[in-house]
């Protein structure tokens, strides 16, 4: 929530100027996803409108901007298509239910799995898409529009170095647009896109039948919804908290996201989330607290509601230029630098994050990203050794090195010969550690292969968690547990 005690006049002009270009940044995308998905511009900025003024009072990363996003929209064009449009209305308030339950739930904090390569990979990817979605409004425009982009750029560059009263975003803006108007230019204007004129969102439940069937339609579309609203909101969020050395809280983002979306289903608008885009551009304009996300809302709506005949004038050259210069500067220009020094698997994991981000979405990517690392982390773990053998008598001592889990289980058995050995066999876990039920099944396996030979095996050296584990190995292991200094305590026969 708000906290009155830490507001700054210099911050408040900030968080009102940022939030002021952000409302515009909002309204071409907010119409062009609508339109993608067959449905009215004005759902889609009642969206925006919803989500920002949710997440402003309840967000987990102040000045992060949320709104109807091109990722969700991907996985709700089949559902419009296929169910109709109340069906969207219900799969998002069930979305965000699911989003609100992640977030109590405290399951957030698992967007550390992803690894800092599959971040790369998604900004870098997600930059290049929002790269590409601002060429077809500038396609085929001719120089006038073309010039207007590239000035816009310039401006928004060179504008901080002169003065840092007002964003670099918002000058270029009020010159592309003072140019544009005052000149009478030939240009394509946000009227242009859409009309964007409408009312406040009115409460409007869902007219989709309730029942099971329409519950398994809906499900699979509000699952999938929820989780890529998240990661993408989680993961915006993980870049701001990067760029600006301030952490956000996950699990509460979790909650606000929820929230929102579940009240975009109630009042006619679809799912949305977190917008890494207009974040930056939020940020990189000075908006770092949660006046920017209300005055982006209530601004959006104002244009909406009040003001629409002046926003369709502005030019869309100006929004594009912006929308380049927020793309260059969300590039992580040091991962290609990286890349000779990055070990190949994770130069893999991040160049393929960022072509899956790209040719399909970003859930997918995200998925791959931890597939592909999590294979790489096992087969580079997947060693584990005898470092050490000691006989003494009719007794051996194995002393190992390396985790033992799914990804070693084979290479253990494979390092002992119980016909071989003498009548007793010690293994020393001291360097090591069982990590799983295959680790488990692998010294059942092999304590059955000396119990079969006609000797004992014991394990020496084992933790309490891997006790805990091995007492599912059936007879065959006898356990030696030992104290903090590695005295032998106690025989567990």
């Amino acid at each position: 929530m708000f906290n009155l005690s830490n507001l700054r006049v210099y911050g408040i002009k900030n968080d009102v100027l940022a939030g002021a270009v952000v409302s515009v940044a909002l309204i071409p995308e907010a119409t062009a996803f609508s339109l993608l998905a067959g449905l009215s511009p004005i759902i889609g900025l009642h969206t925006a409108f919803i989500l920002g003024l949710v997440t402003a009072f309840i967000g987990g990363k102040p000045g992060m901007i949320s709104g109807a996003a091109g990722s969700i929209i991907v996985v709700l064009i089949s559902l419009i298509q296929q169910h109709g449009y109340e069906y969207v209305l219900l799969a998002t308030i069930l979305a965000g239910l699911l989003q609100v339950a992640i977030g109590v739930f405290r399951l957030g904090k698992f967007i550390r799995l992803v690894p800092q390569p599959a971040i790369f990979g998604f900004v870098n990817g997600l930059a290049i898409v929002i790269m590409l979605a601002q060429l077809p409004m500038i396609k085929d425009q001719g120089p006038v529009m073309y010039g207007l982009v590239a000035l816009a750029m310039l401006i928004v560059w060179l504008f901080p170095r002169f003065t840092k009263v007002i964003p670099g975003s918002l000058a270029a803006l009020i010159a592309i647009s003072a140019i544009a108007i005052g000149f009478n230019l030939e240009t394509k204007r946000v009227g242009d896109l859409a009309d964007i004129a409408g009312n406040l969102p009115v409460f409007h439940l869902p007219e989709a039948p309730l029942s099971l069937e329409t519950l398994k339609i809906v499900l699979p579309y509000s699952v999938i919804i929820a989780l890529v609203g998240l990661i993408e909101s989680l993961l915006t969020m993980a870049v701001l908290d990067e760029m600006g050395n301030q952490k956000g809280a996950g699990n509460k983002e979790c909650v606000a996201q929820g929230v929102g979306n579940t009240i975009c289903g109630f009042f006619g608008g679809f799912a949305g989330c977190a917008m890494i885009g207009q974040s930056i551009i939020n940020f990189t304009s000075g908006g770092r607290g949660r006046i920017s996300n209300l005055v982006g809302a209530l601004l959006l709506i104002l244009f909406v509601v009040s003001l629409s005949q002046y926003i369709a004038l502005l030019p869309v050259a100006a929004l594009a230029g912006i929308m380049f210069v927020v793309c260059i500067r969300t590039f992580e220009w040091s991962s290609l630098r990286r890349l000779k020094r990055m070990p190949k698997a994770d130069a893999v994991v991040m160049i393929a994050v960022t072509l899956v981000t790209i040719f399909t979405d970003l859930a997918m990517a995200v998925i791959c990203g931890v597939i592909i690392s999590a294979l790489v982390f096992a087969w580079q773990h997947a060693r584990i050794t005898i470092v050490r053998e000691q006989q003494e008598g009719d007794e051996k001592t194995y002393q190992l090195e390396g985790p033992l889990f799914f990804g070693s289980s084979a290479a253990f058995g494979e390092l002992f010969s119980p016909e071989n050995d003498p009548a007793k066999v010690v293994i020393d876990f001291a360097r090591t550690r069982v990590m799983d039920s295959s680790g488990v099944e692998a010294i059942d396996k092999l304590s059955t292969r000396y119990q079969q030979a006609g000797k004992s095996l014991r394990l020496r050296h084992l933790s309490e968690d891997c006790i805990s584990l091995l007492r599912k190995a059936g007879p065959y292991c006898m356990h030696e547990l030992d104290n903090p200094d590695y005295i032998v305590a106690a025989d567990d026969v």
